[in-house]
């Protein structure tokens, strides 16, 4: 909509009533500027009565905020959002922002409580508390000095702190920096760069890719992890409990990774991995992979076999392997043990009754189950009686005798075991009744003498729980220690969710490219080192870490930036006559795979009369801000001696699309020596040499939810896909180096993997022996750590690939010494690993 002229009475008129609602002169005029906004804003003030009250700058800015963002709300919501800048809840632009978000996918009335979490309403943060949390974030990740100022800030950004005054979060940066850098140096005056600091400047670039070993050592070094208790650190009821603990592991670290097998695990398990195995591996300790398996209903083998395979994929081996069902007799014994103690008891109540019981929806007076009190004897026997069959499932369990009174819900006689008429993997039919993770967990950690038992911090209640129940039956008591888990936002974890999508087809099963889970990263070519990478630089601290999606993809981007080939590929090819040599023209160049690592070879390309280049890199309608080719223009092309001109096109009769150009090489006269302003990529065509390989489906993946929060959508989370989440296109071409590529990539990550195996095996062996043979438990094997996705590259100027697993290439199961190249029956997938930039758009 047009803006109203500053100088009408309408206007006028608009800026007096603005300013009579507390806006200074320059803001009411702003406020006027936009017709559409200004209507709203002035609707707010005669809806709610507000001129003349002289409101406060800070409200009436919000209320100009808030007309300005709530353009696609409806008049109940964005009522809402004004009651809630007059009532003092919404304190800042950054609340009215989320509020607005929140009110887009969520209809009036909404949860209030909800409503107030997601925008940051009645956070409350003291100076000291935020220099402290400044501090740990600070420790806790890899800062070189003040340039890395503004990342730190907007790091933080992705946390609880967003909603801090960001004045004074900058200010605490600032304060945080001083004390770890020195006061900051002004600025140098600009002047062109010495040519030996240049290149001190690219040798560190390409150094970037191996800086996960040192910012990880600073992570376990650090922050939250450099301040957690030295083995044997952690309180005992009794001192002896210790001098046993200390002797079992020499006073080493003992970690343990404890998914449970009933899904696949996503990337928020690549932190609990990195931070367990990591902390272990860092102080030379030990870490279980020990899958809870408590739950025999929604178990699969597939699920603990992808489990391993995923923790070695990212470069961790477990210690040793363990299962919470190993333990099913020990835990049984002690819950008879906690019975007799008269610290359990067994309760027949219904999951309402006990609800209820708990104060119910009005979060009333708690009240002791009826079967609290009943004898030690009859809750022995009603305990045997579960365990031999007498009940089904629901109508009796076993409750720890806990506290009551406790302003902590995960103090209230929580449930030990239940009943479940289900066959185990491991143990069968033995049981019917089975221990819940509250009662497991924390006496498997005690059983394995874990000295560290870290989880995230949605367990922090169960800490309590956790010690209570050590204690309760005098057995050794490991420390439990909470860090922020990882979100990425714009996708889904949720398991039950993540299978509807897999049932009803909206994606290509659990390892589909758009989903994150780690198998699916991991298919679409995302390098294992790249996932540390990312979750070593968020660093490792008790504030959550939400991050956007395209900051992984910046991590992604960042790690191949130095590690990833690159080959001459276009997407969409269009043909290329030259006009001016012969037929039989070839000229064969040999090119580095990578211009600052020459360690990653070259390879040899043909340069003849037929060339292909990209579809986007011409276009009729030239233009001075237009670099490419057109029409009588010369461009340069990568790699080869020199540039070309268009000097004709042909196109379709019927669509009028250009399908062939014919061009001049300009290799002779003043043309030759000129650079062009712009360098396109190309292939040459050369059947002889196998030139070009042709890309029989190239997958091009987009995120696939519309929003940053697709659970928030209506009526459900399926309603935010994103249609076009998904492009295939066929008849991509890349450079032939592609086959040796391959090859070899292939071949070292298979060579790598049967090394690392071997060692494995070797050192398991030394742990635990001679596996028995009927033994199921997942082994490691140099299958797990290779496919087909090590192939990854560059395509120059287009995107980073990867190999699908679809693909079938014959030279990837052929001998040394024979070369490589397409053969009879093969078929090459890519799947786009992540653009060149975030917006994926060309420079012109």
């Amino acid at each position: 909509m047009p803006a109203k002229a500053a100088s009408s009475p309408e206007t006028a008129e608009l800026i007096e009533l603005f300013k009579s609602i507390g806006l200074t002169q320059s803001k009411a005029a702003e406020a006027a500027k936009s017709t559409k906004s200004a209507a709203t804003l002035k609707d707010i003030i005669e809806q709610k009565q507000l001129a003349g009250k002289d409101l406060d700058e800070k409200t009436s800015v919000l209320l100009a905020s808030v007309a300005v963002q709530s353009s696609k709300l409806e008049d109940g919501e964005r009522e809402y959002a004004v009651d809630a800048i007059l009532d003092g809840r919404l304190k800042s632009t950054d609340q009215v922002s989320a509020a607005v978000k929140y009110l887009e996918a969520h209809k009036v009335p909404v949860e209030q409580a909800d409503f107030d979490k997601q925008c940051g309403v009645g956070y409350s943060i003291t100076a000291n508390e935020l220099a402290a949390q400044v501090s740990d974030y600070l420790a806790s990740i890899a800062v070189s000095g003040w340039s890395n100022l503004g990342a730190v800030i907007g790091s933080l950004k992705s946390t609880d702190l967003r909603w801090a005054n960001p004045l004074e979060l900058k200010n605490a940066v600032e304060a945080a920096f001083t004390d770890k850098f020195g006061a900051k140096e002004a600025a140098k005056p600009k002047g062109k760069e010495p040519k030996m600091e240049r290149a001190t400047k690219v040798s560190a670039v390409s150094e970037s890719a191996n800086s996960t070993a040192s910012s990880s050592k600073s992570v376990f070094t650090e922050g939250f992890l450099g301040r957690l208790h030295k083995p044997g650190g952690n309180p005992q009821l009794h001192s002896y409990l210790r001098h046993q603990h200390l002797a079992a592991t020499g006073g080493n670290v003992y970690t343990r990774f404890p998914p449970e097998p009933n899904g696949f695990l996503h990337i928020g398990h690549s932190k609990a991995i990195f931070v367990n195995f990591g902390y272990a591996a860092h102080h030379n300790g030990k870490c279980y992979l020990r899958y809870d398996d408590t739950n025999p209903e929604a178990e699969e083998a597939r699920y603990f076999e992808s489990i391993l395979e995923t923790v070695r994929w990212l470069g961790f081996e477990p210690w040793k392997i363990t299962y919470s069902s190993d333990y099913f007799q020990q835990l049984y014994e002690l819950a008879v043990e906690l019975i007799r103690r008269d610290k359990a008891y067994i309760c027949h109540c219904t999951g309402d009754e006990i609800y209820a019981n708990r104060g119910g929806d009005e979060r009333g007076p708690r009240k002791a189950c009826v079967h609290r009190t009943r004898p030690v004897s009859e809750s022995l026997a009603e305990f045997e009686k579960m365990k031999t069959g007498g009940y089904k499932p629901g109508e009796a369990i076993l409750r720890m005798k806990q506290d009551l009174e406790s302003g902590n819900t995960m103090m209230w006689d929580l449930v030990a075991y239940r009943v479940l008429n289900a066959p185990h993997h491991r143990t069968h039919d033995k049981w019917k009744i089975y221990p819940t993770y509250d009662f497991t967990h924390c006496l498997v950690d005690s059983f394995e003498n874990i000295s560290h038992s870290l989880c995230t911090t949605e367990f922090i209640a169960s800490r309590e729980s956790y010690e209570w129940l050590c204690d309760a039956l005098e057995v050794y008591k490991p420390r439990q220690s909470e860090y922020g888990r990882l979100n990425v936002t714009g996708t889904i974890m949720s398991k039950r969710k993540i299978l509807q999508l897999v049932k009803e087809g909206h994606v290509n099963g659990w390892d589909d490219p758009r989903l994150y889970t780690l198998i699916a990263l991991r298919r679409r070519g995302v390098p294992p080192g790249a996932i540390l990478s990312f979750v070593s630089s968020l660093g490792v601290s008790t504030a959550a870490s939400n991050i956007q999606a395209v900051r992984f993809e910046q991590t992604v981007r960042q790690y191949l930036e130095n590690t990833a080939p690159r080959l001459l590929m276009v997407l969409r090819p269009l043909k290329v006559i030259i006009e001016n040599v012969p037929e039989e023209y070839i000229l064969e160049i040999e090119k580095p795979l990578h211009p600052k690592i020459p360690e990653l070879g070259t390879s040899r390309i043909p340069f003849t009369r037929t060339l292909y280049i990209d579809k986007d890199d011409f276009r009729l309608q030239d233009s001075a801000d237009y670099f490419r080719l057109a029409p009588g223009k010369t461009v340069g092309l990568f790699q080869a001696p020199f540039p070309m001109t268009c000097v004709s096109y042909k196109t379709d009769p019927t669509t009028g699309e250009v399908i062939e150009l014919t061009c001049k090489l300009e290799n002779e006269g003043e043309a030759s020596k000129k650079k062009p302003k712009a360098f396109i990529q190309w292939v040459a065509e050369h059947a002889p040499s196998g030139s070009p390989v042709k890309v029989d489906e190239t997958r091009v993946f987009y995120q696939l939810f519309k929003s940053d929060n697709p659970a928030a959508a209506q009526p459900d989370f399926k309603a935010d896909i994103n249609p076009d989440s998904l492009e295939v296109v066929k008849g991509a071409m890349v450079e032939t180096g592609f086959w040796a590529l391959a090859k070899r990539s292939y071949d070292d990550a298979r060579a790598e993997s049967k090394t690392r195996t071997e060692e494995e095996l070797k050192t398991s062996e030394q742990n635990i022996g001679h596996a028995d043979p009927a033994d199921d438990t997942p082994k490691a094997t140099s299958e797990q750590l290779v496919g087909k996705e090590v192939i990854r590259f560059q395509g120059l100027r287009v995107a980073y690939f990867a190999v699908d697993k679809d693909s079938e290439l014959a030279c990837l199961n052929e001998a040394a010494g024979v070369e490589a190249g397409r053969k009879k029956g093969d078929f090459l997938v890519l799947n786009r690993i992540v653009s060149l930039k975030e917006d994926s758009g060309k420079a012109a």
